[in-house]
């Protein structure tokens, strides 16, 4: 498809994610939202749940913005959808419209039944939380209708009936908004629409079960393996949006691999994840941080262990979310077993090294093996845990090395993150970033380990190398690979991947217009 530069004026884009910070997606969009402000200032909307003072710890309502909408929603009114408008409290601190949608509750099985009829999508088959992110997607749907023809109404009346004819682009990310789509291809055609999976369900499901994902990708049926693996409903809604959307994306050519097999769709564009470098402190500044960074984590390990911890301790930490296999989190254990080995069996003095786990609900106690110990912070790092009382990028800056043995990762923010602190990492080529990385020409900070289904021991002893190779560096080797990685990460700023997006973005407009003049019935604005 040629593409001709055309963009959207305005852009609606929701996630379960906005303004709730539960995993990589915050990061993605939480990130990218000052490119987009600097690309579409103010004229960008990000649509989330609206959970109260959970919300309020990122979301400043500002009851001044949109008002003569908020007044004028009829729409809104009739299905009694409580919205606030505020700014998400991020760098660019974009638009942020929080939506409760409990009223749909009692609709919910009209719902379905309108999906199954005009989408096929299968939510007989619905537990967990199915229902209450489908009723969430559909009510940001109809939010952002209601939106649209408010603005597409201001406009008009502006320009005395003759202005430009205005583009819109929505933007869904993973199934829990699909219905987003569905909502707005039914009732507002005139929306360019764009579903983004993060990650596939069937592909993270069949690695999570221990099924051997890679050997046998080319055999794996989707539809199947969500009989097998009881994912009918959430594979059924993930299926059919990539295939409704006017442009599907992913973050990877690995889940670009899986979207094709899986799903049975191949995506428009790969949306590769990119960092927003004003989240990392510069100059003096940095070395304060580190500073403090490390003052924290070296009091937090000696009150844990109750022993005291030398001053040039080696801190090495994984976080992410549990789970133990996807995560790498079994094999990093693994290889931190066969760490502490290699040291006892060493006649040398080595390097004591303190092993930081930032997993939520990884509950253990700290543990001390001969020269390493482990601390376990089974909390979301958000500033307000009882450990440490520090976000998790004010406690990233003070590591020294991390680790991100990842079997399943479509594109991985935790290595990418640690590169844009300066801190070196160790991932895996099954990581989305860690297959980007491979390719960079800096690659002293960052470690990629080829991973397969069958090299999991293989994996542990490369780890527990390195990091030992990375104890003994000298001082300006430290400093070396501490510059190639933030080098690394600056490659990866958002200032180079955004690009992407304006290509989705134009691939949907296009579709949009071949929809609309098949329908005979184009919208003047």
């Amino acid at each position: 498809m040629t593409l001709n530069n055309m963009q959207p004026d305005y852009i609606f884009e929701t996630s379960w994610e906005v303004c709730n910070r539960v995993g990589g997606i915050y990061a993605v969009l939480s990130t990218r939202a000052a490119s987009m402000q600097a690309e579409h200032p103010d004229q960008v909307f990000f649509f989330g749940p609206d959970f109260g003072d959970h919300s309020d710890i990122y979301f400043k309502e500002d009851k001044t913005l949109l008002k003569d909408w908020l007044v004028a929603n009829q729409k809104i009114q009739v299905t009694n959808i409580p919205v606030r408008v505020g700014r998400w409290m991020v760098p660019g601190e974009p638009i942020a419209i929080l939506l409760k949608f409990d009223a749909l509750w009692s609709q919910k099985d009209e719902i379905y039944g309108w999906a199954w009829n005009k989408f096929q999508v299968q939510s007989h088959a619905a537990y967990g939380d199915y229902d209450e992110s489908c009723l969430f997607g559909c009510a940001a749907g109809m939010v952002m209708e209601s939106l649209y023809r408010f603005l597409v109404e201001k406009n008009r009346s502006k320009a005395r009936g003759k202005g430009k004819k205005l583009n819109f682009c929505a933007h869904a990310n993973e199934w829990q908004t699909a219905f987003s789509i569905f909502y707005l291809q039914d009732h507002c055609p005139e929306i360019a629409t764009l579903f983004t999976t993060h990650a596939t369900g069937i592909g993270r499901s069949i690695a999570g079960n221990g099924k051997p994902l890679y050997d046998y990708f080319e055999a794996y049926n989707g539809d199947q393996m969500a009989y097998e693996l009881n994912m009918v409903s959430k594979h059924s809604v993930e299926k059919q949006a990539a295939h409704h959307a006017d442009c599907f994306t992913t973050v990877s050519p690995i889940t670009a691999r899986e979207c094709a097999q899986l799903l049975d769709k191949p995506v428009d564009v790969e949306t590769l994840n990119g960092f927003e470098p004003t989240f990392v402190p510069k100059g003096k500044a940095f070395d304060k941080k580190r500073a403090e960074a490390r003052e924290v984590l070296h009091r937090v390990a000696e009150g844990l262990l109750n022993d005291k911890i030398s001053e040039d301790a080696l801190f090495i930490g994984i976080s992410g979310r549990l789970e133990m296999k996807n995560k790498g989190i079994d094999v990093f254990a693994s290889a931190m077993d066969k760490l502490a080995q290699k040291i006892h069996q060493s006649r040398q003095p080595e390097r004591e090294i303190v092993i930081f786990v930032m997993v939520p609900y990884l509950d253990r106690t700290p543990t001390r093996k001969g020269k390493v110990s482990a601390v376990f912070a089974p909390y979301y790092l958000d500033g307000h845990d009882p450990l440490f009382g520090k976000t998790y990028y004010d406690l990233l800056i003070g590591l020294d090395i991390t680790v991100f043995p990842s079997y399943y990762e479509p594109w991985g923010y935790t290595p990418l993150e640690s590169c844009a602190f300066h801190v070196p990492t160790i991932t895996t080529s099954l990581a989305g970033f860690g297959a980007w990385a491979a390719q960079q020409k800096e690659r002293f900070g960052v470690d990629v380990i080829e991973r397969n289904d069958s090299n999991y021991d293989q994996v542990a002893e490369k780890i527990a190398e390195d990091v030992l190779r990375f104890a003994h560096l000298a001082p300006e080797e430290v400093e070396r690979a501490r510059k190639e990685a933030a080098a690394v990460a600056k490659k990866a700023e958002w200032k180079h991947f955004f690009k992407y997006y304006r290509q989705a973005y134009e691939i949907a407009l296009k579709k949009r217009d071949a929809r609309m003049s098949a329908l005979q019935n184009p919208t003047l604005l």
